[in-house]
Order: C-alpha cells, then sequence, then structure tokens
C-alpha cells in the first residue's frame, strides 16, 4: 500500500492529433497511429506495406484538407478542448490530484504527460482514458503504452486505472444535458447516434466464447458475459442510455458506425449508408450525436458536421444538426471529477507492459 505521503496524479488520454492541418505533420501522425498493432491488426510486413504503399501516399493530404476546415485558431479541436478539460479538472482537483493530459498518438505524448507528472512528485497514478466505450485499438494501445512508460524506471509506481463509463450516470447525464436544448431547438424530428467504427474481427476477438459476437441480430440487445468488453455492445447500451434520458421514441432514434477504413468488414450499419435511408423515410431534420468521442474532433466536426449534413441534404433531408461533444462543459468536468473519485481504493503495480 502506498505510504500516506504518497502524492497522486491524474493522467487523462486522449487519442491524439496531427500538429497541423499541413501535410507533413499529419503524415507524421497517421505513421504512428496506424503503424500501432492494436489498431491495425494484420501481419506486420502486411501492416507495413498497407501503410507505406497504400495509405501514407495519399491520405494524408486529403486529411490535412479535411483538418483545416475544422482547425481552431487555438489549435486542433480536439486537443483545445481536451486541454480545457484537464485544465477545469486540475482546479477542481487541486491539492489532491497534480492532473495531466497525454496523447496515444502526438503531443503531448504520454512519456512526456508521465514526466511531468513525476516532475511535480506523483509517484501512485489514476489512468483515465477518455473513451468511453472500450476497444483496442484505443482503450487497451493507451493503457498499455502507459504501462510501458511507467515500468521503464526502476521502482514502478502505483497505478489505478479507470474503466470504460459507457453506461455511467454522470457520463449519460452530461451528454443529456449537452443534447438536449439542441436537439429541441432544431426540431429534430429523429436522432442518429453515431459512433466510430471497427473492423467487425475485433468484436469476435473480444468475445471469450466465440459465439456471441455478430452471431445474431440481438446480440447487443444487452450486456452479459460473452460481450462486456464488446465496444458495439458498449456503444448500443450508451445510446439505450442517452435514448432513455432524452425521452426519445423507440422509432425515434437509431445506431450507426462511421469512419470506416479498408475492404474488411466493420461493424454494421454504417452512417454514410444510414443516412440516405433516413431521408427516403421521411426524416426530416435530423439530430446526430456522436457519443464515442468526448471532445469534438475531425469525426464529429468534418465527418458529421460537414460531409454527413451535405450527404443528407442531398438525399431529400431538411437539416442534420450535429449536436456538440462534452469538450469543457461543467457537467462533464463533474462528472470526470466523479470517475476519479470513484476510483479511490487500493491500487495495484502494473505487471510490465501489454502483450
Amino acid at each position: 500500500m502506498p505510504t500516506p505521503t504518497s502524492k497522486r496524479g491524474l493522467l487523462l488520454i486522449n487519442l491524439g492529433t496531427p500538429d497541423a492541418p499541413e501535410a507533413a505533420p499529419v503524415r507524421r501522425y497517421l505513421r504512428e497511429f496506424l503503424n500501432d498493432p492494436r489498431v491495425i491488426d494484420i501481419h506486420p510486413v502486411a501492416r507495413w506495406a498497407l501503410l507505406n504503399f497504400v495509405i501514407l501516399p495519399v491520405r494524408p493530404a486529403k486529411s490535412a484538407e479535411a483538418y483545416r476546415k475544422i482547425w481552431m485558431k487555438e489549435g486542433s479541436p480536439l486537443l483545445v478542448y481536451s486541454q480545457a478539460l484537464a485544465d477545469q479538472v486540475a482546479q477542481r482537483l487541486a491539492g489532491q490530484y497534480e492532473v495531466a493530459l497525454g496523447m496515444r498518438y502526438g503531443s503531448p505524448s504520454i512519456p512526456d504527460a508521465v514526466a511531468s507528472l513525476q516532475a511535480r512528485g506523483v509517484s501512485e497514478f489514476t489512468v483515465l482514458p477518455l473513451y468511453p466505450q472500450e476497444a483496442t485499438s484505443s482503450t487497451a494501445s493507451s493503457l498499455a503504452r502507459t504501462y510501458e512508460v511507467l515500468t521503464q524506471g526502476w521502482d514502478v509506481p502505483f497505478v489505478r486505472a479507470v474503466p470504460a463509463f459507457y453506461e455511467h450516470p454522470g457520463f449519460l447525464d452530461a451528454f443529456t444535458t449537452v443534447a438536449r436544448p439542441v436537439i429541441e431547438d432544431s426540431r429534430a424530428d429523429y436522432v442518429l447516434f453515431s459512433f466510430h467504427g471497427l473492423p467487425e474481427r475485433h468484436m469476435r476477438k473480444s468475445d471469450p466464447t466465440g459465439a456471441h459476437c455478430l452471431a445474431s441480430s440481438s446480440c447487443c440487445d444487452a450486456m452479459t458475459d460473452a460481450n462486456r468488453h464488446c465496444y458495439r455492445a458498449q456503444s448500443y447500451a450508451t445510446a439505450r442510455g442517452l435514448a432513455q434520458r432524452l425521452g426519445l421514441p423507440a422509432d425515434g432514434w437509431s445506431v450507426s458506425f462511421q469512419s470506416r477504413l479498408g475492404r474488411t468488414p466493420w461493424v454494421k450499419p454504417y452512417t454514410d449508408v444510414v443516412l440516405p435511408e433516413l431521408a427516403q423515410k421521411g426524416v426530416k431534420r435530423l439530430a446526430v450525436m456522436c457519443p464515442a468521442f468526448v471532445a469534438d474532433c475531425l469525426e464529429t466536426l468534418e465527418e458529421i458536421g460537414l460531409r454527413a449534413r451535405e450527404q443528407f441534404l442531398e438525399a431529400g433531408g431538411e437539416s442534420l444538426t450535429l449536436v456538440p461533444s462534452l469538450n469543457a462543459h461543467p457537467t462533464w468536468v463533474d462528472a470526470v471529477v466523479q470517475l476519479v473519485r470513484e476510483s479511490d481504493g487500493p491500487p495495484t503495480a502494473p505487471a510490465g507492459p501489454l502483450a
């Protein structure tokens, strides 16, 4: 057990962002991101070939153009909003925790954030990955990198990891608080919950039974031992919780998944397929929530706020309103503080980097 003089640190982790909306920094970011075997989980040689011969020659320039459309004067929205959250949480936890923000890819890096906390005398860590739903490509990758950094020294600090909060009341209440006035003001007649997509094989690899995830159309209707680590099931649980809090009718909302990459099957239904289908069914005023993200970023502001809106209008819809993410909203700051305080308890030292 830590001694009473142990100084506690809180490490908030988000996925990351390029340093600038230009091809070169985007290429550096994508190289680090997509070279992670937990992100593209194929043979290393195949991943290297895919990255260097297919993705990096073309995608950086296209992504940089998309980033320029949403870039803020202060910098990348994801970094600006994540840092604002970290700053406000630090104020709330002053005297109890030292707080730092680290990005899994890009800057500020996890090693830099850990070094900053250790320089402030931190010897006991609470790690909060800012991903509501658990996924190997985000949560596990971030924790693995953090454990790798923390186990490099001779003495290994005590560590607590805050679990996925996909149906935590504080998270759901905060998103409801943000969403309700936006949905009402837009007079939306339908709400689409669009989550980031993942390859279907990731769901199956998280199923310890090997017989539940994606085996039936009802596999995500309830949380069970078989799907408790399934990103898709957790996404549906989040959507159910938000729909209930918002008082949405059963036929007034649905779930979809965006941002797929490559030709392998990703979790369905796909957002870009659902949008024209909703317009054809008579939905006129659509509100889109993206509860896989706690900070607005390329996937929310550009992919949904710009491209999806254009697609929906071209299909016959009248309006598409993007519900802002939680960013640094006071109710979300409250929820983060609650998550951290609920995590207080006997910490454990990591055995070493995850395989």
